[in-house]
């Protein structure tokens, strides 16, 4: 097959633009991630709440939301398919009776840890091409642009 990069020389502009690569690299990843996960029936979204219920900071949908730059109606559609398959449940928040927090259950754990590592190998087979620092620094970049701080003028 050949390299899109090199078939499409008319697009040179859009090959340069960051945008375009990130949507595109993110496309790559949702989709290797996507069949990774297909067997534990999750995609990237669901096994993103999953990953957040699980962690022991108790999350509430609205977090989940903005963490994941969700509408808060597409969370409960994904915290509702993760309820109904027994791998996570309501609880309410401590530090806001009228919100929820989302917590794994223990099957949601299990499932959550075996998940994991094929995420992690998709990953590592998506990302082959680079060096161990190529990705550490990649991923450093990433982070910096998801989450920018904000500036103090």
């Amino acid at each position: 097959m050949k390299n899109p990069v090199e078939h499409l020389q008319g697009s040179k502009a859009l090959i340069d633009d960051t945008s375009f690569l990130l949507a595109r690299a993110s496309a790559l990843s949702n989709a290797a991630g996507n069949a990774a996960l297909a067997e534990f029936g999750l995609k990237v979204r669901s096994y993103s709440v999953l990953e957040l219920a699980g962690d022991e900071g108790r999350t509430s949908q609205r977090e989940i939301a903005d963490f994941l730059r969700l509408d808060p109606s597409q969370v409960v559609a994904l915290v509702d398919e993760l309820q109904r398959a027994d791998l996570v449940g309501r609880e309410p928040d401590p530090r806001d009776r009228r919100a929820n927090v989302i917590v794994a259950t223990p099957r949601g754990l299990e499932l959550l840890e075996e998940a994991r590592t094929k995420v992690r190998t998709a990953v590592q087979t998506l990302h082959a091409d680079l060096t161990e620092s190529e990705r550490h620094t990649l991923a450093e970049l990433l982070r910096r642009t998801a989450f920018p701080v904000p500036q103090s003028h």
